[in-house]
């Protein structure tokens, strides 16, 4: 996107910074495809073919590429190519253009951690322990919230539509998937916790508690809790603030975190709030230990949002309008990444066009090129993505194959 400027005195062409976006993709053993190699160009990229192609199993393997467990949460051994064999390893490589010029990057299975569970950068499960996948970087190898200092996603699924009706650990992966993309050591922050987390349900377990060391564990809870606390509320607010300025047929959506340390955080200052929390963890010490995990923490938090021209709860709405908010939120958090970070960053629609009228299904594609963002679209055929012929890139996905369309 060119603009004029004014530089001392002389108007010259103004070049946008290079977007985000993956140049090449290449898998192996990765669900449906024993090997795949793509090159794909910068803008908008178009997956078609039947229902079972394979074309959301790019998308995940593209999600795999940020830190997390992507956008189905799937365990490493249910990643793995069905017929690869159970001492195979599965891997995700890319070539990624940034603003620093070209990183190559790529993920996998640990083979030495097989028996153990997926890695989890959100933390759903409070008491078992991650299984951490293998991440090169140029060629180094690095830790899975590193994928954060390189790639940025944003993605929606047919599985979030759920999102404003299922419970509120989908609602808090999505705003931290957010914040991920605006803060980079949020991802190392909510692994922190996690840890913490985990250790202290450990020895709360155990039949001999030390109290100096449970106290230690919750001194460092409390500091983490309440930074990933007011991460998510100054997120919300920015997020709702974008999502005010409307996208066209899409709702304004407000967002706003709930919780107790978030209630904390509004009453007293951050050191304050951490000593609450830190109080309220010792005094759950007795409830932890039968039921696991804490009873208190940001891991309890909720995130509301409401539609901002009906102020109407997101759960209420219709399933339009959920869909239409969850679109909304999408576009909103691109834009304040895009305007924090300097380049959009990649998004991965699933389905969505499919599901949208032909009004919104334009504002949709229109965004998306006004943005400049490196977009990834499924649908069953070339028809749900019409105007956007000659500005996308489009493959048709079967039989563990994308050919060029």
């Amino acid at each position: 996107m060119r603009e004029a400027v004014l530089i001392q005195g002389e108007v010259r062409a103004y070049q946008a910074p290079a977007p985000l976006a993956v140049t090449q993709l290449a898998l192996t053993d990765f669900r449906c495809y024993a090997s795949l190699r793509l090159s794909a160009a910068c803008g908008p990229v178009v997956l078609y073919g039947p229902n079972g192609a394979g074309k959301t199993n790019l998308l995940e393997a593209l999600s795999l590429l940020v830190p997390g467990r992507g956008l189905r949460r799937a365990r490493q051994a249910d990643v793995l190519r069905e017929d690869a064999g159970t001492e195979a390893c599965w891997a995700v490589a890319a070539s990624v253009a940034t603003q620093e010029g070209e990183v190559r990057i790529g993920t996998g299975r640990d083979p030495r951690a097989a028996a153990r569970d997926e890695e989890d950068v959100n933390g759903d499960d409070e008491t078992s322990a991650p299984e951490r996948r293998l991440v090169r970087i140029d060629g180094e190898p690095r830790g899975p919230a590193a994928l954060g200092e390189v790639m940025r996603a944003v993605w929606l699924t047919p599985e979030m539509d759920r999102l404003f009706i299922d419970g509120a650990s989908a609602r808090r992966r999505f705003l931290d998937r957010a914040i991920q993309g605006l803060d980079r050591g949020h991802a190392a922050r909510l692994n922190a916790y996690q840890r913490t987390l985990r250790e202290r349900s450990k020895l709360l377990r155990g039949m001999r508690a030390d109290p100096l060391w449970l106290d230690v564990l919750e001194d460092r809870m409390a500091c983490d809790g309440v930074a990933i606390a007011a991460a998510r509320i100054h997120a919300a607010e920015r997020i709702s603030a974008v999502a005010s300025e409307g996208f066209g047929p899409f709702p304004g959506a407000m967002m706003k975190m709930e919780g107790a340390v978030e209630d904390s955080l509004a009453e007293v200052p951050a050191l304050e709030a951490e000593t609450r929390l830190h109080d309220a963890l010792t005094r759950s010490r007795a409830e932890d230990a039968m039921t696991g995990g804490a009873a208190v923490g940001p891991h309890r938090s909720d995130l509301r949002v409401r539609h901002r021209a009906t102020n109407r709860p997101a759960e209420r709405c219709s399933t339009g309008e959920q869909k239409a908010l969850m679109i909304a939120m999408v576009l909103a958090i691109a834009v304040l990444q895009a305007r924090e970070q300097g380049a959009a960053p990649i998004l991965l629609l699933d389905e969505v066009a499919a599901h949208l009228d032909s009004a919104r299904r334009g504002a949709l594609f229109e965004r998306i090129l006004d943005l400049g963002a490196q977009t990834w679209m499924t649908g069953t055929g070339p028809a749900a993505f019409a105007g956007l012929e000659g500005r996308a890139q489009a493959f048709r996905v079967g039989d563990g194959c994308a050919i060029a369309a």
